[in-house]
C-alpha cells in the first residue's frame, strides 16, 4: 500500500480517529488480540515513551482484532487510540497476516514466555484482565507496523514474522527521523 485512503476510524471509546492525521504521522499499529501478554508487552513499552512519541509528531494508532465490548476491559488505561476491528478489514487491507509461525518462530518464545510472566503477575494483583481462552480471531495474528504521513502516504512499513516482530519506539523514531529527510 502506497497511500492510505482517508477515513475516520472509531476508537474503543467511541473517540473518532482521523487517518492520515491531518497534522501529524501516524504510527499505525496492528496487534494481535484483547489481552494478548507479547502485545501487552509491547505496549507498556509505548506508554512508556509515548510524551517523547509524541514530541517526535506522531500519533499512536493501535489496532486489535477483537470486538470493541473484548477489548474496551484490557486497554482502558492506554493514552492513546485503540481500535477494533474483528472482522480484520484493515488488516486485509493493508496486508496483515495471520500464520503458526507467530507463535512457532523461536525468535518470539523468549517474548512471549516474558509477556505471559509479566501479564500473570498484573492479573494476580488485579491490574489485568486475562485473555479470553479463545480469542476472537484467534492466537496466530502477525503484528504489522505503518508510518503514515498527513497526505497519506506511507512512509515505511514493517510485517511482522512472529508474534514479538515490530518496531520498538526507538525503531519507530528512528523511521520518523529518516521520513523528516525525505519528506
Amino acid at each position: 500500500m502506497d497511500v492510505v485512503t482517508p477515513r475516520h476510524l472509531t476508537s474503543v471509546t467511541g473517540a473518532q480517529v482521523a487517518l492520515p492525521d491531518p497534522d501529524r504521522l501516524v504510527h499505525l499499529q496492528f496487534r494481535r488480540f484483547a489481552g494478548c501478554p507479547v502485545c501487552n508487552l509491547h505496549l507498556r513499552s509505548v506508554v512508556r515513551r509515548h510524551a517523547e512519541i509524541e514530541a517526535a509528531g506522531v500519533r499512536e494508532v493501535v489496532l486489535f482484532h477483537s470486538p470493541a465490548d473484548e477489548l474496551r476491559e484490557h486497554v482502558a488505561d492506554l493514552p492513546f487510540a485503540v481500535v477494533a476491528d474483528p472482522d480484520r478489514r484493515l488488516y486485509r487491507e493493508f496486508g496483515v497476516e495471520s500464520a503458526r509461525r507467530s507463535l512457532l518462530d523461536p525468535r518470539a518464545w523468549l517474548p512471549i514466555l516474558r509477556g505471559v510472566a509479566i501479564s500473570t503477575w498484573h492479573i494476580l494483583r488485579g491490574r489485568e484482565r486475562s485473555p479470553s481462552l479463545t480469542p476472537h480471531g484467534g492466537r496466530f495474528g502477525l503484528p504489522a507496523d505503518f508510518l503514515i504521513a498527513p497526505d497519506g502516504r506511507v512512509l515505511a512499513a514493517k510485517h511482522g514474522e512472529h508474534a514479538s516482530d515490530q518496531w520498538s519506539v526507538d525503531e519507530l523514531l528512528t523511521q520518523v527521523s529518516g521520513s523528516r529527510s525525505t519528506r
